[in-house]
């Protein structure tokens, strides 16, 4: 029988991760970071600062790397700390947390992109816990298996109508100080590169404690890409701010909203361009020739 954690557990402070490129979000995130946007009018990372901040959680670091200078106005305007994150291009989400590993206790680890429709922090929380919503159908998220008391048990990537993790996470310091000494020993593995921080948790589950925290799914939003944005926010359907599409609706004579179904392209693991669909045509956008190639059927 798992022992359960001692409550309750006050929230030293929190992290949120900003590093990352973020380059299904294209062409947005090849001009600035995707927390930067702005959703329904607030900028994502400023509504989640003043969430945690309501909630009585002032002690907050931001971890950057892509184009970090662009978060410099938040040291003085909200009072958070900014640590860089040197591996973000090279190595996953775990990098980040290697970062900042020293501050680690009972700690909120929040991702920059995230929009919850209301607070979901707390002052003081009973448990380490991984948030998550249902998602009816297919998906190709993690879905989580998890005992009768909630301890998460299992994790696995695709799945049918199942509780996918989605949001926050809370780390007491218990699970703190154990997931550090673990990421510590496993860093400089050349295996670990490419892990996200779940994975390396998911190599470990049966020594890490986490717990799933269920949320309706009208709560926690994540925009991976811009079609998805255009959904929650209708107002991106006709005007994203984006440099780039509007020098393409310029060229093509069309509008914002005919650009649809954009997705990445890579080239030896980076981000070169996009696809999307023009009216039902298909084009290649690429971005350091800033070159636009029709591709008919």
């Amino acid at each position: 029988m798992k022992v359960k954690e001692e409550t309750p557990l006050k929230v030293e402070n929190a992290v949120i991760m900003a590093a990352g490129l973020s380059s299904r979000f294209a062409p947005i995130s090849y001009e600035y970071p995707k927390s930067l946007i702005k959703v329904k009018g607030q900028v994502l990372i400023e509504r989640q600062i003043l969430q945690l901040k309501e909630a009585g959680i002032d002690d907050i670091t931001i971890v950057v790397g892509y184009k970090k200078e662009l978060f410099y106005y938040l040291i003085d305007e909200f009072q958070v700390k900014l640590v860089e994150n040197p591996d973000y291009a090279s190595r996953n989400n775990h990098s980040t947390i290697y970062a900042v590993r020293e501050k680690l206790g009972n700690t909120y680890i929040c991702s920059a992109d995230n929009y919850f429709t209301q607070n979901v922090f707390e002052t003081y929380v009973n448990k380490a816990y991984y948030s998550s919503v249902y998602e009816e159908g297919k998906t190709n998220e993690w879905c989580i298996e998890t005992d009768e008391t909630g301890l998460i048990t299992d994790l696995k990537i695709g799945g049918k109508d199942k509780w996918i993790m989605l949001g926050h996470v809370f780390f007491s310091r218990d699970f703190s100080k154990k997931f550090v000494k673990i990421l510590e020993d496993v860093y400089e593995n050349p295996e670990t590169k490419n892990l996200l921080w779940e994975s390396i948790y998911l190599d470990h589950i049966n020594e890490l404690d986490l717990y799933i925290r269920e949320y309706s799914e009208e709560i926690i939003f994540e925009f991976d890409t811009l079609d998805e944005l255009r959904t929650f926010d209708p107002h991106y359907i006709y005007s994203t701010g984006s440099i780039i599409l509007k020098s393409i609706c310029e060229q093509l004579n069309c509008k914002e909203s005919d650009i649809t179904r954009l997705s990445p392209i890579r080239e030896d693991g980076e981000t070169i361009g996009f696809d999307c669909f023009i009216k039902d045509t298909a084009y290649s956008y690429f971005y350091e020739t800033k070159e636009l190639l029709i591709y008919r059927s």
